[in-house]
Parts: C-alpha cells; structure tokens; sequence
C-alpha cells in the first residue's frame, strides 16, 4: 500500500497539471455550447436574408422546381461533419443551392441558373408554336454555356455556385451580374445584358486572379420541336459559321452525327433551325472550333443536339482577364439577320435564311436584289401574303411577257409551216438526219429561229427556282392565313389519310392538288400550240408524265410555294390565250413566211454551226468503220 502511494503521490501532487486538464475541458464544453448557439444564430438569419432577397427581387428569382414560382424562403439543410471539413479547404462557390432568374425584354423571356451562370430557358416573344403554345427554341437539361478555367486543374464555371444581382439600365436594357469568389483574391464575374428591344445579348466572362491568354468555352444546345412538320423541320436543322468579312460555311446533317473542326479563321457560329436560330458571335474571333450535330435523337420533342467546343481570347488587363460575346437568340428573320455587323462589316448572319445553295446558289442573288425588295415593297401597304404572292407573280409575267409573246410567236410560225414539213417527212421517209437537215433548211428560208420557243423558258427558271428557295424559307409566311391554308409555310391538308402512301404523303394538300391539274391543263393547251415531233414519243408524253410526278414532292412543300405555281400555271393559261387570240395572225404569219423565202438568207452562226454538225453526223454515217487487219 505504501508502494502504490509512493507511485501515484508525484501524480496526485502535481495540481499544475490538474488545473491545467480541467480548464482545457471546461473551455471545450463552452465552445461546444457556443459554437451550437451561434450556428443556430446563422442559420436563422440565412432563412431570412433568403426571404428578404426573395421579397426584393419577386419575378428574379425562381425555385429551380418550380421555374415559374418565385422563391418565398430558402431551404437550408445544416451540413454533416464531412461536409463541413470539406467546405472549409475548398472556395465557397462550389458549394450551394441552384435558383433560376428571369431576365425579360420586349423579345426574349430568358431564365438563367445560379449554378453555372448560364441561360437554360430561351422563350421568344410574339412567335407561337404549331400548337399555338409558348415557343422555346431551348428549353431545360442539356442546354449550357461554360468556361474552363485555369484553377484548380480546369475547373468548369458549370459547377460553380454563382451569387446573381440585376441592374436595370436607364436606357431600358437589363443586366445581371453573376460573381463566384474562389477566395485568395480568385474571382469569376459573368455579365449578361439583354437590350430593351433585340434579339442579341450581350456576355462578357472576367476572370481576376487567374492569368491566361485563352479561354475554352463548351457550349450545347437542344433544339425543340416547333413547327407543323417535324421531319422537315429535323431535315432543315443546320450549323452555319462564318468570319467578320462575309465568309460562311454551314453543314446539314439530316439523321447521324457529323463532326467537324475549323477550317478557316471565323467570328460566329450559330445553331440555325428552319425558323429560328442562336449565335455565338465574338468579334476578336475564335481560336479554335469542334463542332458536332447530332439529329438521331429518340426524343421526338428534339430536332437537334449542338455542341461546339471554342477556344475564346481574353484581353489583359489590372489582374483581370475578360472576353466579350454577343449571342443571338431569335427568328430567321432576314432583315433582322442582315443589319448585325463586326465594325462597319456584314458578317452574314442573313445567309442563315437559305435562298439557294449547292449548284443552284446563283439564284440567292436573284432573291437578294430582285425578288426580296419586291416582296418588303408590297408588304408595307398590303397584310395578305396570298395577295403579295399574286402581286408579285403578275409583276414577274409583266417583266417576261415581251419573251414570252416572241415564244408564242415562233411556235405560231412552226404551226404554219408543219404541213410542209409534213410533205418532207413523207418524201424523205424514215431517214431522221436527212428530214434534220432539209427542216433546218425550210426555217432557215422561212426566217424561223426554232429555238426562240424556249426564250421564256430561259428566262423564267431563274425565277421559278428562287421561288422555290424564298417561299419555304421565309419566316414572314409562317402561320399566315390565306383562303382555307392556315399556314403558307407549311403545307395545307384538307384530308388526312391515317396512314402514309409512299412518295406522296399522309395528306392531300389542295394547293399542290390544284398546282398538278393547272400544270396538266397547260401541257394539253401547249401540245395543241406546238407542232409534235412523231418521232420522239417520250416528249410525248413526258409534259403530262412530269406534273404528276411533282404531285408527290410538292405534297410537303410549303404553301406559299405550291400556291405560287398553281397562279403563275393559271396565268400563263390565260396569258397564252390572249396572246393567241388577240395578237397572233397565222394568216399574216404564212404570207410573211411565204415572202421570207424568196429573200436572200443570211444564216446566223448558231444556224450554220447546227448545219455543219448535221453534215458530219451524215458523213460518219455513210463512211463504213474500217477493220484492222493483223
């Protein structure tokens, strides 16, 4: 016993140590205490800054459930011990709770998210969907716009946790600053401002605290379905992208995946659906792009997917390094697109609107600098576009009808002399060179060009094929009404089959229906006025062959297209009946023809190098083909 208290007696006499351990556990029980007190402290006045900034900004600020309920208190969770330790060695930005905020103009109805600092609602004022429902050309998961920064081995601001505060502008524009501190004087600041009364936002991304020469930006967008047909809405889905001066390039990809890398220096690339497109525009220009369009998604409520992967330049400044973008978010409306610039140049946004491409891209000037100032003239003063599209259709016959009164002539002069061809063909017999040349030689004395029948031909496929590319891409005929077609952008059905008839449809559409019969009826009409050469049955029959078979192609087609053809058909019925009627002699016409022969014939040069050709063919006929003899 005397052993044991001599051991533990230099322990029990050292009251320093007592003192000490007691106070050391006194002082861990009150911070314990404290420490419970003063985070319920916290917390309370968390929920009611939340409520305060809720009430503040009532149509900013939205649950990310719920994207049209505005918040009315913030749901706070209190974090467990491994949370708690990670939040203290990491930036408070990566932690947090997602909101949305609306950002409206008199165009555009946008909602941001806090986490990410990005749109991920695009809605467009005054433009409703086939189904008469609120238009979103994106909307929801999958749509972003990010940044990779260099911190913390590439962290993206997708996953940051932004703190947003909106300014109105005295001129009417709105802004919203979303700030993310990533401490030790690291800070990431995305502007956005929507002017009062366009279509084109501005973005500007600035970093302090964390140098670099070159921002990677990702950017993704999810097309939604909006319009009456969505496999040639699908179809028409295009990624275009150009430089300051005017240079573009665009690819279609109609069911796959197509990726592709810059192939030249550009300043804007745009996601273009067959109404409405978005832009990303930077007027420095892009280091770099990878794009891929994905159009094979299951989900029939999406045309298409979007990604592009660009490297942005940033500008230096005081411990700060910013980039600016312009991103344009609304209709393929041609004016609009045409007047955005970089400087005083035109970067084409406007060639998003397709007036012809591929071999027929000669015709988008046809539209540029005729047929579209004729068509914006009319609409100043007249609201119907069925009646601007018989304005317009009457105004181009006018223009066409001098060539077209010089074709109807020269088919009158060959009716007039088919009864002596008639003679020549049965004098000559069944040799076709020989009838060629002797045919050639009768319009040669008569005065007859047998070419001048195709001179209105010439001249009005130009037309008819700029038609064909303006109509369907107009966005001003889109849900227009006119006589019983609801929409002359998409196609007019006045029955529905249930069920799909290969090469022609699920439909009638009556104004392709009529556009068939018009242009049967003026193939009839025109092989009455035409002499018919009997040895080519195939020309025949081929004017009553080819209507039909448009029948099926232009089924789908746009209203305002197929009504065109249907007026001008009718037109040019009526325009050859009065011409026939009232400005054609046959009589006059064989007298004259009759005096041209007794004239001294000066053949043109087109005339003597068709009659060389005919002599050749002639000689290679009667010249046996020699044998080579080993």
């Amino acid at each position: 016993m005397r052993y044991l208290c001599a051991s533990f007696f230099p322990l029990y006499m050292d009251k320093d140590k007592i003192i000490g351990f007691s106070l050391i556990a006194l002082l861990a029980v009150v911070y314990f205490f404290y420490n419970q007190h003063e985070q319920k402290l916290y917390l309370e006045q968390k929920k009611v800054d939340s409520i305060a900034f809720a009430k503040a900004h009532p149509r900013s600020i939205v649950d990310s459930s719920k994207a049209a309920t505005a918040i009315s208190a913030a749901t706070v969770t209190t974090p467990d011990s491994a949370t708690e330790a990670l939040r203290k060695t990491q930036p408070q930005s990566y932690f947090g709770q997602a909101h949305t905020i609306t950002l409206e103009n008199k165009k555009l109805a946008l909602q941001f998210t806090s986490k990410g600092a990005y749109p991920v609602s695009a809605s467009i004022k005054g433009y409703k969907t086939s189904s008469q429902k609120t238009l979103y050309l994106f909307n929801g998961a999958g749509n972003h716009l990010s940044a990779t920064l260099p911190f913390d081995n590439g962290k993206s601001t997708a996953d940051l946790y932004f703190v947003p505060v909106i300014r109105n502008e005295p001129n009417g524009d709105k802004t919203i600053v979303f700030t993310a501190d990533l401490g030790a004087g690291k800070k990431v600041d995305i502007t956005y401002t929507l002017p009062a009364d366009d279509y084109m936002m501005a973005c500007n991304i600035k970093l302090t605290g964390m140098p670099a020469s070159s921002l990677p930006v990702d950017w993704q967008t999810l097309g939604l379905h909006t319009e009456k047909d969505f496999v040639n809405e699908r179809q028409g889905a295009q990624v275009y992208y150009g430089d300051k001066n005017d240079k573009y390039d665009y690819f279609t990809i109609q069911n796959g995946e197509k990726t592709i890398q810059n192939e030249f220096a550009f300043n804007w690339v745009g996601f273009r659906k067959q109404y409405f497109s978005t832009v990303l525009i930077s007027d420095e220009g892009f280091g770099k792009m990878d794009l891929t369009h994905k159009s094979n998604t299951e989900d029939t409520n999406i045309v298409a997917q979007t990604k592009a992967n660009l490297q942005l330049p940033l500008k230096a400044g005081n411990n700060e390094q910013s980039a600016t973008l312009r991103w344009y978010i609304g209709p393929n409306d041609y004016r609009t697109l045409q007047r955005y610039k970089i400087g005083t140049n035109n970067i084409g946004l406007d060639n998003m609107v397709p007036l012809g491409y591929g071999i027929m891209s000669f015709v988008k000037y046809i539209n540029k600098y005729a047929l579209i100032p004729i068509f914006y003239f009319l609409a100043g003063f007249i609201s119907s576009y069925g009646i601007i599209i018989m304005l317009m259709t009457i105004f181009i016959r006018l223009i066409l009808s001098f060539f077209t009164y010089k074709s109807y002539l020269s088919s009158a002069k060959m009716r007039v002399l088919k009864p002596e061809l008639d003679e020549l063909r049965a004098k000559i017999g069944d040799d076709q060179q020989k009838f060629s040349m002797e045919q050639m030689k009768l319009y040669k004395s008569a005065g007859v060009n047998p070419l001048g029948g195709c001179l209105p031909m010439v001249f009005q496929l130009p037309i008819l094929l700029s038609m064909y590319y303006m109509f369907p891409s107009f966005i001003e005929f889109r849900q227009q009404h006119f006589l019983w077609c609801n929409d002359l952008s998409s196609y007019d059905s006045i029955f529905n089959f249930g069920f799909s008839i290969p090469a022609y449809g699920d439909h009638i559409s009556l104004f392709t229906l009529l556009m068939t019969i018009s242009s049967l009826f003026l193939a009839v009409y025109n092989r009455n006025m035409t002499p018919q050469d009997p040895n080519n049955p195939m020309m025949k029959y081929m004017p009553y062959i080819f209507p039909v078979i448009l029948m099926g192609m232009f089924n789908k087609m746009a209203a305002a297209l197929t009504f065109y053809y249907t007026f001008s058909n009718l037109l040019s019925i009526a325009q050859q009946f009065i011409i026939q009627k009232y400005f054609i002699n046959e009589k006059a016409i064989h007298a004259q023809l009759q005096e041209n022969k007794t004239k001294p014939a000066t053949p043109s040069k087109w005339a003597q190098k068709l009659e060389e050709m005919q002599k050749m063919q002639q000689q290679r006929a009667k010249t046996p083909p020699r044998i080579n003899k080993k």
